[in-house]
């Protein structure tokens, strides 16, 4: 976990903001440098910019904004991940369009913020995702599976699922032990490894190895793919 000691002590976590509005670049700067262990990177307009910023100056969290002008900053993401080594993308928008979370979530977003949250949570988000984490709203998450389903990309399922030999996902989830599926029910819950351990009476480094083998299983690659997983499959209870 992310603390304001680490990255006092380490060296800063640099962020790239990416917004058409100068007004809300300063104030986000003026944010972002306020507090310890964080440092701009650099700022941006525009597409052409962001990209040029972003393969020179190699941030580590891109504050990226949805709606730019004549820019749509989904159009560009995988570029910016792409002129990157290491950059994670957490999307700061004030646009509530369902689809628009689930486009940035397949396009390799880390998270996705609401403008209208208070400054403690954006800059707890930018640590979070930084450290490797995902960040996004339950109720963000909520709407993401209402609009898959609505697009045929999914279900959700209100129980546990029978496997058949035309069932792919069933057979999936049939292999899953009784303890790992108490695991996934927790992740949906939003539940961090130290709280799962606590509530399991096991260790970390235990829920870490199920966790590793829940991935290999279920064909997902990490915490927000799986509790998007869960939901849809019924093994937690989706956020209303």
């Amino acid at each position: 976990m992310m603390t304001h000691e680490t990255t006092i002590c380490s060296k800063p976590i640099r962020v790239l903001l990416i917004d058409d509005h100068a007004v809300v670049r300063s104030g986000l700067r003026m944010l972002v440098e306020s507090h310890p262990g964080l440092k701009v990177a650099g700022e941006a307009a525009n597409r052409t910019e962001a990209l040029a910023i972003a393969k020179r100056e190699q941030p580590d969290v891109i504050l990226l904004d949805l709606d730019m002008n004549n820019d749509n900053g989904l159009d560009f993401l995988p570029q910016l991940l792409a002129a990157t080594r290491r950059a994670r993308v957490l999307i700061l928008t004030g646009v509530r369009d369902p689809e628009a979370y689930s486009q940035a979530i397949r396009l390799g977003a880390s998270g996705l913020l609401l403008k209208e949250k208070a400054a403690e949570i954006l800059l707890k988000a930018i640590e979070k995702v930084y450290a490797g984490e995902v960040w996004f709203d339950r109720s963000i998450i909520g709407s993401v599976l209402t609009e898959m389903s609505r697009a045929g990309n999914g279900r959700m399922g209100g129980g546990l699922m029978v496997a058949t030999r035309s069932d792919p996902e069933g057979i999936k989830i049939a292999s899953l032990t009784e303890r790992e599926r108490e695991v996934v029910s927790l992740i949906g819950e939003g539940l961090k490894n130290k709280q799962i351990a606590a509530r399991l009476f096991i260790s970390e480094t235990t829920v870490r190895h199920h966790l590793t083998s829940i991935f290999d299983k279920l064909d997902v690659s990490d915490r927000l793919e799986l509790i998007i997983y869960a939901y849809q499959h019924g093994l937690a209870k989706a956020p209303r």
